[in-house]
C-alpha cells in the first residue's frame, strides 16, 4: 500500500523566504512564455512533487499545495495534458493561504513519456523540461543491456540528452567490459561508473548539472537512484530500502516523483522504479538508438527492408558474419513491433474519441434546434 502523501515538512523546503526562480531553472525563455499569464495577474511556479493528483509547487515566495483548475481538468485531452513534475505552470494564489490553483501549463521544452500502465492506451508524462536523463543500472543483477535499449528509445524521444550511470561500481573489480558493452548499445551517450561508497563518478554527475539544469534519474527499483540523490545532497532526504538478496531487486521506496534542488545549483527528479515500462513513441523513432543497424541498412537490396525475411538483407548478413549481435537485431524488431502495435491502438482510440465527440456535437445541435422550434 502506498504511504501517505508527502507533507511540507518532509518533502520540500517550507520556507516562505523569497527565492530567485532561477534556482529552479527559470530563464528568459520561460519569462517570455509566461508574459501573457503575468498580464492576467497569475504567478509562475514549478511542479516539485506529484502524488496521486496532489501537487506541490516551488514559487518565488515558498512552496504551495495546488490543484488543477476545473477548466484545465475538463478541457484536458488526457493525462499528458495535466501538470507533471518539472512543468512550469501559471497559478492563482489563494489569499492568506499556501494553496493555489493551476490555471495553465507552459509549453514543455522536453518531456519523458511512457504508455500508462494497464490496458488503457494513454500517454503518461513521467517528467517535463529535462535537460538530461540519467539511466541508472546497478552493476549487480540489475545490469541488463536489453532494458537499457528500451530506456534509450524513450529518452531520445523526449528530447533530453541521455547519460548512462552504472551504479554500485564498487561491487565489480573491472567495470571496463560493462562500460564498453553499454557504449555499443548507447552510441553518443556518455557511459560511466558511479559509486556512493568510494565517490567514483559523482563529480561527473555534478558537472552535467550546473545551475539551472534539470536532470532525471530513471531505472529499476533497487538501482540506487535515491541513494545517489541523497549523496549528492549530503543528506537523507529520500527514503531508501534494502535490496533482496534472492533477486537483487529493491522495494519501491520512491513512491512519487520529486524535483530536488542540489547544492551546486542543478536539479534532479527522482522517479519510482518502474515495474512496467511501455513505449510511447512512433515506429520511425523506436529505432533511433540503433545506429549500428541503421549504418548497415543502406546496404540492403530493398530500401524499405525490415531485416526479417527479405532477400539480400545486409543487416541479417552482418549477423550471420558475426559483425552484429543477433540479440541486438532481436531487440530492434521487438521495439519496432511494440511501437507499431501502440500506433494501431492509438488509431483505434482516436476513432472512438472522434465518434464520441461527434455524438456529443450531434446531440447539442439537435437540442439547439428543438429549443428554436419551441420558441
Amino acid at each position: 500500500m502506498p504511504g501517505p502523501p508527502p507533507t511540507t515538512d518532509d518533502a520540500i523546503d517550507p520556507s516562505t523566504t523569497p527565492v530567485d526562480l532561477a534556482r529552479y531553472g527559470w530563464d528568459a525563455g520561460w519569462e517570455a512564455a509566461f508574459r501573457p499569464y503575468a498580464e492576467q495577474g497569475l504567478a509562475p511556479a514549478r511542479v516539485a512533487i506529484e502524488y496521486n493528483h496532489l501537487l506541490r509547487l516551488y514559487t518565488a515566495s515558498g512552496d504551495v499545495r495546488a490543484q488543477h483548475s476545473g477548466k484545465l481538468l475538463h478541457g484536458a485531452a488526457g493525462r499528458h495534458a495535466m501538470a507533471a513534475v518539472g512543468d512550469w505552470v501559471a497559478i492563482r494564489r489563494t489569499p492568506g493561504e499556501r494553496t493555489a490553483v493551476i490555471e495553465a501549463i507552459l509549453p514543455r521544452r522536453t518531456h519523458f513519456s511512457r504508455k500508462a500502465a494497464g490496458e488503457l492506451t494513454e500517454q503518461q508524462v513521467v517528467a517535463a523540461n529535462l535537460d538530461v536523463v540519467f539511466i541508472v543500472m546497478g552493476l549487480d543483477r540489475d545490469y541488463n543491456p536489453r532494458r537499457l535499449e528500451r530506456y534509450l528509445v524513450l529518452v531520445q524521444a523526449s528530447g533530453a540528452r541521455p547519460q548512462v550511470l552504472l551504479s554500485k561500481a564498487d561491487l565489480v573489480a573491472d567495470v571496463a567490459p560493462q562500460i564498453a558493452e553499454c557504449e555499443a548499445v548507447a552510441p553518443g551517450a556518455d557511459v560511466y561508473a558511479v559509486s556512493v561508497r568510494d565517490g567514483r563518478g559523482l563529480d561527473r554527475v555534478r558537472a552535467v548539472l550546473p545551475a539551472g539544469q534539470t536532470g532525471a534519474l530513471l531505472g529499476s527499483s533497487g538501482a540506487g537512484k535515491s541513494t545517489l540523490i541523497n549523496h549528492l545532497l549530503g543528506s537523507e532526504l529520500l527514503a531508501t530500502g534494502a535490496v533482496r538478496a534472492s533477486d537483487q531487486r529493491g522495494r519501491h521506496t520512491t513512491r512519487h516523483r520529486q524535483l530536488v534542488p542540489l547544492p551546486g545549483g542543478g536539479l534532479l527528479i527522482d522517479t519510482p522504479g518502474m515495474r512496467e515500462l511501455q513505449l510511447w513513441t512512433a515506429p520511425e523513432t523506436a529505432t533511433t538508438s540503433f545506429d549500428d543497424i541503421e549504418a548497415i541498412a543502406p546496404g540492403c537490396h530493398f530500401t524499405d527492408c525490415r531485416h526479417r525475411t527479405e532477400p539480400r538483407c545486409a543487416v541479417r548478413a552482418a549477423v550471420e558474419a558475426g559483425e552484429l549481435d543477433a540479440a541486438r537485431l532481436e531487440s530492434f524488431h521487438k521495439l519496432q513491433d511494440e511501437a507499431r502495435a501502440l500506433e494501431a491502438r492509438q488509431d483505434v482510440r482516436g476513432r472512438i474519441v472522434e465518434r464520441a465527440q461527434g455524438k456529443i456535437m450531434s446531440r447539442a445541435v439537435k437540442q439547439f434546434y428543438r429549443g428554436r422550434d419551441r420558441e
